[in-house]
């Protein structure tokens, strides 16, 4: 009966381990957000952008506002694309998703985060100049609807989620039934 005891109580020892160190880390990045928030400035984590040969791709990260008023971005530039947009990822009629260029540009609350991310809101690289390749450092520039702007470097990197399919004369659309 000892036997059979022991296991269990090693799975369970293991579970209440794992998930510790699970709030820990939601904990870090949690702080490492309200630190971000508190700094009287506009900051991003984690920026990286998708690998691609030629066409388009997105950056994604995580835009704060530490500032203690609204701010709007409405623009993005980047020498890695001849064009680049806001773009959003929204439900359609059929029940899959669509992605848009974002008309009037994402409003960001003070204190508050604009999640850039796979399958949501982004940043639309739509006509690369050239291949980015993994590692590559891309350099961007925000622009907010006072005139102000924010630059940052983000790290190029493979990522085969989502499965983004892109036609720039036609409604983009996305499988999210991928996160591999």
């Amino acid at each position: 009966m000892n036997a059979v005891r022991t296991p269990a109580r090693l799975v369970a020892l293991a579970a209440i381990a794992t998930l510790s160190l699970a709030a820990c880390s939601s904990d870090s990045d949690a702080e490492a957000t309200a630190d971000a928030a508190a700094s009287g400035e506009i900051t991003i984590t984690d920026p990286w952008v998708k690998t691609v040969e030629s066409g388009m791709t997105a950056a994604f990260g995580e835009l704060v506002n530490g500032t203690d008023e609204a701010v709007t971005l409405v623009s993005a530039e980047t020498p890695a694309s001849s064009e680049t947009q806001l773009h959003e990822t929204l439900s359609d009629e059929s029940g899959g998703m669509s992605m848009s260029e974002k008309e009037g540009g994402f409003e960001i609350a003070p204190g508050e985060s604009l999640t850039l991310e796979p399958g949501g809101n982004h940043l639309m690289l739509m006509d690369v100049t050239e291949p980015i390749e993994a590692g590559a450092q891309v350099e961007f520039t925000l622009t907010f609807e006072d005139g102000s702007t924010f630059e940052f470097t983000a790290d190029a990197k493979d990522y085969t989620g989502a499965q983004e399919s892109y036609a720039p004369e036609e409604d983009m659309e996305m499988d999210m039934g991928s996160d591999s």
